[in-house]
């Protein structure tokens, strides 16, 4: 026999052993399977007020607490009015000194807001260059006299054609910027009138090209 031929035997003949063998020690639902680790298997159980050692307060009921998982819910929605209840409820937690808030208000601007309003806050972006409507410019006196916690909801919830950021940066960065575009204001001499970003017009095209 040629050892292709013994290739198909020995196959074969470790097919039928698991066959066999599966067979043999086919599972047997109504017992247990088998514990390796008995006591991951079996935990020791105690009555509530039963006094055990393990538990640091002497009961097996330990006292209760709690962990929390997120931050408090924001009590606001998209609307005009809830905007400005949020002007006036909401308050900055990252104060104007704290240069580290400033510094990563910085990269989170670079990275969600600059791509519209500009690197200076102008409202100058890159995506405006290409055609979209441009925002109004956050170093303009109306921008100016919005409170934080106003400035914050529009992070959040959105405003116009601005779409709401929330899930995309979460609630202390979204004050952090806020922290950023102050400092954007403050350095803007306070007669100084920004111009808003004018939108791109379109190329003029040659007579032929209008036919």
């Amino acid at each position: 026999m040629s050892a292709r031929g013994w290739l198909v035997v020995i196959a074969l003949g470790v097919l039928a052993g698991s066959l066999a063998f599966n067979w043999a020690v086919r599972p047997d639902f109504s017992r247990p399977n088998y514990a390796v680790f008995t006591e991951m298997a079996s935990s020791v159980a105690y009555e509530s007020q039963s006094s055990t050692a393990p538990v640091p307060v002497g009961t097996a009921l330990a006292a209760p607490f709690a962990i929390p998982r997120e931050l408090p819910p924001l009590h606001y929605d998209a609307s005009e009015q809830s905007a400005r209840r949020a002007g006036t409820e909401l308050h900055n937690p990252f104060g104007a000194g704290d240069g580290a808030a400033l510094a990563r208000g910085q990269k989170v601007f670079a990275t969600f807001c600059q791509v519209c309003h500009g690197a200076g806050g102008l409202g100058d972006g890159p995506v405006v260059r290409r055609g979209v409507p441009p925002p109004p410019s956050l170093l303009a006196t109306n921008a100016r006299s919005l409170p934080d916690g106003r400035i914050f909801h529009v992070i959040t919830y959105g405003q116009g054609n601005m779409a709401s950021y929330a899930s995309q940066v979460d609630r202390d960065d979204r004050w952090r910027a806020v922290r950023f575009i102050r400092s954007l204001q403050a350095a803007q001499a306070p007669d100084a009138q920004p111009q808003q970003a004018a939108r791109p017009a379109r190329a003029a095209q040659p007579p032929e090209a209008a036919r």
